[in-house]
């Protein structure tokens, strides 16, 4: 079943705030970060990743994130990542040891995990240009990694076309 990102707008405006985020140095709810991440690269095809530090495909993950992030942003590609650790220093000690060139949303209560249905780590979900979760993904599996790209340059290719038509 495919939802689109109104929906999760509408729900994460709705949801009670209380867990702080990091995003760019300001703290907000991991909802608003979302909303503000999303608002930002609206248009975009945005890569969302929900991650944990306890999580051992995450450290395979990261490099590629940070390698499709550089080689599609100008394309109009973003990749945003929802940590769901309760303990915010774990979370920053696996970025220390795996750096991020994405945004980071640190949502410890997994609010937004919650409304998504996430049930393993990592979870990503690709959403296309008009806003739809387009493809999702349970676990990371280098094996993969093809497949996974395709799918983002399908999106950006179709999305391109589908724009350059209006």
């Amino acid at each position: 079943m495919k939802k689109t990102l109104v929906l999760a707008f509408v729900f994460l405006s709705a949801c009670a705030s209380g867990n702080e985020v990091n995003i760019d140095n300001q703290m907000e709810s991991p909802r608003k970060a979302l909303e503000n991440a999303l608002s930002v690269h609206e248009g975009n095809v945005v890569y969302i990743d929900f991650w944990a530090s306890w999580c051992v495909p995450c450290i395979k993950s990261f490099p590629w994130m940070n390698k499709i992030q550089q080689k599609y942003k100008e394309q109009g590609f973003t990749v945003v990542s929802i940590n769901l650790d309760a303990d915010k220093t774990k979370a920053d000690q696996f970025l220390q040891d795996n750096p991020a060139s994405f945004a980071v949303i640190y949502d410890n209560k997994g609010t937004i995990a919650k409304h998504f249905a996430i049930e393993a780590m990592p979870t990503s979900m690709i959403v296309n240009r008009e806003g739809k979760i387009t493809y999702r993904h349970s676990g990371f599996f280098t094996g993969k990694i093809q497949k996974y790209e395709e799918e983002i340059q399908q999106l950006l290719n179709s999305s391109t076309m589908t724009n350059s038509k209006q």
